[in-house]
């Protein structure tokens, strides 16, 4: 078997996106990279989109793929298929599970709304855990007590003791709600504090797939494949409110 590199992705002269590769993928590489796309899209897919990121690629080639894996999704063991919806290419659950996964959808919890304030202070817990509130206001800068309080309300975060020095304040570490909510297997997941920045940059996670752990896979950020994918919870960042005040 040969050994493939990673491709990142860079900008064409032209200004659009594509894959560095020096090589022509398998049919079956080029599926499983076009499958893994659509998936992960929150608008329909073009072709065209297809063609300017892998412009090594026939159009032919491409053009098959996408029928055969339109064709693959249609058997009836699959609940979702890939349909054309706005001149792209989108992954939806199937018409006849509809009532079933409305019936699910709505037994599932809201998504959790966090503001920056609250996600800064849920990292800083995640990586120097146990962790009281002077250490993580020491990091941070400013007063986290409303920002602590709010994280244990969604069960992010719990009490983990008392650390053993003077005044003996609480401890605080993550809960398994928030490997749930961040699609981590465990913390050895967690993604080093550069990926975590780039994550937060983007504005809004996917509690199986914003993913903290994306270097493991990213489910599905966008929390939507065609119907929904109602058991996606997702994690919100708001404009800071004013959670946070001066440290005194």
């Amino acid at each position: 078997m040969r050994e493939r590199e990673t491709n990142p992705i860079r900008q064409s002269p032209t200004g659009k996106p594509e894959l560095e590769r020096e090589e022509i993928m398998t049919e079956q590489e080029l599926k499983s990279v076009v499958e893994a796309i659509v998936y992960i899209a929150a608008e329909p897919v073009p072709l065209k989109t297809l063609r300017d990121l892998f412009p090594n690629e026939p159009t032919e080639k491409i053009a098959a793929v996408v029928g055969e894996l339109t064709a693959e999704y249609q058997a009836p063991h699959h609940g979702i298929e890939i349909r054309e919806v706005a001149h792209g290419l989108k992954m939806s659950t199937k018409p006849e599970h509809y009532d079933i996964l409305k019936q699910f959808a709505r037994a599932q919890r809201p998504p959790t709304r966090l503001s920056l304030s609250a996600l800064e202070t849920l990292a800083c817990i995640a990586y120097k855990q146990p962790v009281t509130l002077p250490e993580i206001q020491q990091i941070r800068g400013v007063n986290a007590s409303s920002v602590i309080h709010t994280l244990l309300e969604r069960k992010l975060i719990t009490a983990a003791g008392r650390k053993a020095v003077v005044g003996r304040p609480i401890l605080y570490r993550t809960t398994k709600e928030f490997l749930v909510h961040f699609g981590l297997k465990d913390l050895s997941e967690l993604p080093t504090l550069k990926e975590f920045e780039e994550i937060a940059s983007h504005g809004s996670f996917s509690a199986d797939a914003a993913s903290l752990g994306s270097s493991k896979g990213i489910p599905d950020p966008s929390g939507t494949v065609g119907f929904a994918d109602p058991s996606a919870e997702s994690i919100q960042v708001l404009d800071d409110p004013a959670e946070d005040g001066p440290t005194y």
